[in-house]
């Protein structure tokens, strides 16, 4: 072990640093007035659409009581704390952040009987939502999407929407990822409020509101689940399901509901099954991502969407020594997860990239240089996001969002580095070592995770969930592991990524920093050997990086050092282990995060270390 390099991990808190303003070409050519205007959920796509992303009033107050005055302007979705809101300050948690606008609608839809769906991408932590000063619904959760239908608050033309925002960031239990009020090391930047994409769209009073597309690869059969919203006044409505590739229909069906007049709307299911013919049966892989379309009317509504054939499975493998070993397998043959830890910060948006062209851009560098799939980090991604790995051809590990109490960095950092063979013996049941003494943030981790998996499950890229990361707020990880499994058992489960294995999931899940890397379980079961998190390399490029204090797990001076070493790394160290039965890797990480120089790329995306 390398106690050099370990010792100058060590995180201690830095937010008396100042950071140097740093900015992508992406922020630096941000058009105000058209901020992120493309259709946020590209999984269920209606023509009616309006962008609510833009300049809004903001106030930050110590009362829950709307106010009378605001202060000022914000740059909606980025959030207070980032550069692009034009706001520059930290919420605290006692403190209430406010948001207010107004809009104008057309009532004729109204007349018609449409109804007025207003969507929030995300927002940090919990929202209460006021049209007209009714308040309409409160959300509790900073990562997952929500919606309301606003029809009945409606006036006719204009009308006030209006959030009031609380953020408790790290002083309460509730998730919250990497975010810090005392950023440093491998903590960051609060951030709070809204930080995804607002919109409306209207709908027709029959209307669908969610679909989930669930396939089998061996059968080749897709399943299509729906939720319809009815208000039914006909005696029939028709339900129609299009698939298409290239452009080319496979098939169509059509269901009818004939249901009694009803002037009050209620909620059915449906569902539609087809299978693909042998010659019209496209895999989906990182080197072909085969996507099919979609497109599903019922009454007047109409929405396009998309899925993928493929299947991601544990199965086994001989080795050139003639055991046998699980590893990962994509449709059934061997894959290697060569990956990358991504963790999706901007240094003018914190949360929120400045572009879709900025997503772009990280997904496609890193494909560019070899990797074939992204662990996203402890925060869940625009929906876009994950589109784009969809269409590009990005299998995603995807972690939960920790939470829990302040942590004992001697438990979940000093200690399973130094002695990583005895984690195992601590159990995760052991709440207060492992911060989890507070019962009802744990019942909230566990809403929030299963919310995750509703919002994300749809993605044909997501291959593996991950709910706990370096022993940071977990817990019950068999239990949990057994949840996760009952709702989507069409992916696998890195159950405890780092160490404290408890034994479940489908990984052997290790991270290494500061021993060269080897294969070092022999006691082969039905779990895989993945190593998922290795590297660290760090490479402080002046004037790219937020401050001038360096963290990272291995130092060198110039890129080309790095490139060297990073090289090395991978060709000698890493991707030998494949013959040795190891699944995939992940390396740390795509892009710098203030004092953190780690990345590939430096933090304004301007340097790749690898190329330039």
């Amino acid at each position: 072990m390398n106690i050099r390099d370990a010792y100058k991990s060590i995180i201690r808190s830095h937010e008396e640093d100042k950071l140097y303003p740093l900015s992508t070409v992406f922020g630096e050519n941000l058009d105000k007035k058209n901020v992120l205007p493309e259709y946020p959920r590209p999984q269920m796509v209606r023509d009616s659409y309006m962008n609510l992303n833009g300049t809004w009033q903001y106030a930050i107050t110590n009362s829950d009581t709307l106010p009378t005055n605001y202060q000022g302007d914000i740059l909606v979705p980025f959030s207070p704390e980032a550069s692009l809101s034009g706001v520059n300050r930290q919420l605290k948690p006692e403190e209430y952040l406010w948001y207010r606008r107004t809009f104008s609608i057309d009532n004729t839809l109204l007349d018609n009987g449409k109804r007025l769906i207003l969507h929030f991408g995300a927002v940090d932590y919990v929202s209460t939502i006021y049209i007209n000063n009714h308040a309409v619904t409160t959300h509790e959760g900073g990562y997952t999407p929500f919606e309301a239908d606003i029809t009945p608050y409606l006036l006719p033309e204009n009308n006030s929407l209006t959030l009031r925002v609380q953020d408790f960031t790290d002083v309460q239990s509730h998730a919250r990822g990497k975010q810090t009020l005392k950023r440093g090391g491998i903590f960051y930047t609060a951030q709070s409020g809204i930080w995804q994409t607002v919109w409306m769209e209207w709908a027709s009073p029959c209307h669908i509101k969610n679909i989930q597309v669930h396939t089998d690869y061996d059968t080749k059969k897709v399943s299509l689940f729906m939720n319809l919203a009815v208000l039914q006044k006909e005696p029939v409505t028709d339900l129609s399901v299009s698939a298409y590739f290239s452009g080319k229909e496979l098939c169509m069906q059509t269901l009818s509901f004939p249901l009694e007049p009803s002037n009050k709307s209620t909620d059915i299911t449906a569902s539609v099954s087809f299978t693909l013919s042998d010659g019209n049966f496209h895999p989906w892989s990182p080197e072909s991502p085969a996507l099919y379309d979609l497109e599903i009317c019922f009454g007047e509504d109409r929405i396009t969407s998309y899925f993928a054939m493929r299947l991601f499975s544990l199965e086994k493998k001989k080795l050139e020594s003639g055991i046998e070993v699980p590893v990962f397998c994509l449709n059934h043959k061997p894959y290697f997860l060569h990956g990358v830890l991504d963790q999706g910060y901007w240094p003018e948006g914190l949360y929120t990239a400045p572009s879709d062209e900025a997503l772009i851009y990280d997904i496609t560098t890193m494909k560019n240089l070899g990797f074939n799939m992204i662990r996203k980090h402890i925060k869940v991604e625009c929906a876009r996001w994950y589109y784009h790995c969809d269409r590009l051809g990005m299998i995603v590990c995807q972690d939960m969002v920790n939470g829990g109490s302040a942590y004992s960095m001697p438990v979940i950092s000093y200690f399973p580095t130094l002695l990583p063979k005895l984690t195992h013996f601590l159990k995760d049941t052991n709440y207060r070592l492992l911060s989890r003494k507070d019962e009802a943030a744990r019942i909230s981790w566990e809403k929030e995770c299963m919310e995750t998996i509703t919002a994300l499950s749809f993605f044909p890229c997501i291959a593996i969930w991950c709910p706990f990361n370096e022993g940071w707020g977990q817990f019950d990880s068999e239990r949990i592991t057994d949840l996760i499994r009952a709702k989507d058992p069409t992916r696998l489960i890195d159950s405890a990524s780092g160490w404290f294995d408890q034994g479940c999931g489908d990984f052997i899940s290790e991270h290494n920093y500061f021993r060269p890397l080897k294969v070092t379980n022999k006691k082969w079961n039905k779990r895989a050997l993945f190593l998922s998190e290795y590297g660290g390399y760090a490479c402080y490029i002046k004037g790219h990086s937020s401050v001038d204090r360096i963290f990272g797990y291995k130092r060198y001076d110039t890129p080309n050092e790095l490139k060297v070493a990073f090289g090395e790394l991978i060709n000698k160290s890493l991707l030998p282990l494949q013959k040795q039965g190891l699944s995939g890797a992940v390396y740390t990480q795509l892009s710098d995060i203030e004092e953190e120089v780690n990345g590939i790329l430096t933090y304004d995306r301007k340097v790749n270390k690898l190329i330039d």
